[in-house]
């Protein structure tokens, strides 16, 4: 297969994955911000979804470049957060327990995404770019969730 089209399916799937998991990131936030009892962690929260949604445009814009859609999350993983977040703040609904989802959620995220950028190594450097990023917001909210564990 010649090495452009290799690129350019690479691209695409990473692309596509990231833009499930920034879904994923941006639905977690939503799914824990009724429960949130801090303003600040309130607002640490609603900054990273507004950063969450700013990379998503900007992965449908590269998406679009190539005439492909974004990628929903998988239903079944999207259920199962669903579920663990509402039984775990059903038994505990504080703010430690908020931060304690996120960080998990992070973590997760992390994981995946290195995993993909290591799967579709022959993405172009600008999908390889925009995962780092992603992989950088989601330690950084990870960071920030530390103070209230």
């Amino acid at each position: 297969m010649n090495n452009k089209i290799l690129e350019e399916q690479d691209t695409v799937k990473l692309l596509k994955e990231c833009d499930a998991g920034v879904k994923m990131g941006v639905k977690a936030i939503d799914d824990v911000m009724e429960h949130v009892k801090s303003k600040t962690l309130n607002q640490i929260l609603i900054d990273s979804k507004i950063e969450h949604e700013k990379m998503q445009k900007d992965l449908n814009n590269i998406l679009d470049n190539f005439n492909y859609d974004g990628k929903d999350p998988n239903p079944i993983a999207e259920s199962m957060s669903w579920m663990k977040t509402n039984i775990k703040l059903g038994m505990d609904e504080t703010d430690n327990k908020v931060a304690d989802i996120i960080t998990d959620g992070c973590n997760m995220g992390v994981k995946s995404l290195n995993r993909y950028l290591n799967k579709y190594g022959n993405a172009d450097k600008r999908a390889k770019d925009i995962t780092k990023r992603l992989i950088d917001l989601e330690k950084s909210l990870q960071f920030k969730m530390e103070q209230y564990l």
